[in-house]
C-alpha cells in the first residue's frame, strides 16, 4: 500500500512534462528544415511529404501536451485540497502533519489516513466540509512511503 506525505503532496504537484516540449521542439525545428528543403529542391516531393508528416506528429504532440495540462490542472486542484484536509488531521490529533500520511492524493471518502501507525478511514460529508474518521485495520501492512 502506498502512503503519501504533505511533503510530498507539496512538491509533486506539477508532472514532468519536459519529453513532450522536446518533442514539439523537434518537430517544429523538422518541419521548418523540410520546408527549406523543398522549397530548394521544388521537384523532390518527399521533403513535403516528411514535413507533412512531421507536422501530424507535431499536432500529435501538441493534443498531448493539451491533454496532460488538462489533467495536470484537474489533479493540481485536488491536491490543493488534502493538504488543508492533512492540516486539520494533525491539529485535531495533536501531531505534526509530517506524521500524517494518506494512501491517496485526491480527497475522497473511504481513503485511508495513517497517525502514528494507527490506521482511519474517512468518511466525508456530501458537502465535502467536514469529515469522520473511522479506526480501520489494514490487511497488508507493507507500506510504501513517497515522501
Amino acid at each position: 500500500m502506498t502512503f503519501y506525505t504533505i511533503s510530498y503532496l507539496n512538491n509533486h504537484q506539477h508532472m514532468n512534462q519536459l519529453f513532450n516540449y522536446i518533442a514539439i521542439i523537434t518537430f517544429i525545428i523538422l518541419i521548418a528544415l523540410m520546408a527549406l528543403m523543398y522549397f530548394r529542391h521544388r521537384l523532390i516531393t518527399r521533403y513535403r511529404d516528411l514535413g507533412i508528416i512531421f507536422f501530424l506528429l507535431l499536432m500529435l504532440f501538441i493534443g498531448f501536451q493539451i491533454t496532460d495540462m488538462e489533467k495536470t490542472s484537474t489533479q493540481q486542484s485536488q491536491t490543493t485540497q488534502m493538504i488543508p484536509f492533512i492540516k486539520a488531521v494533525a491539529r485535531d490529533h495533536n501531531v505534526s502533519p509530517q506524521k500524517v500520511v494518506v494512501n491517496s492524493t485526491t480527497l475522497t471518502d473511504g481513503i485511508l489516513v495513517r497517525i502514528e501507525d494507527r490506521d482511519y478511514r474517512v468518511n466525508l460529508s456530501t458537502t465535502g466540509d467536514n469529515y469522520t474518521l473511522t479506526r480501520a485495520h489494514v490487511v497488508n501492512h507493507q507500506v510504501n512511503l513517497m515522501k
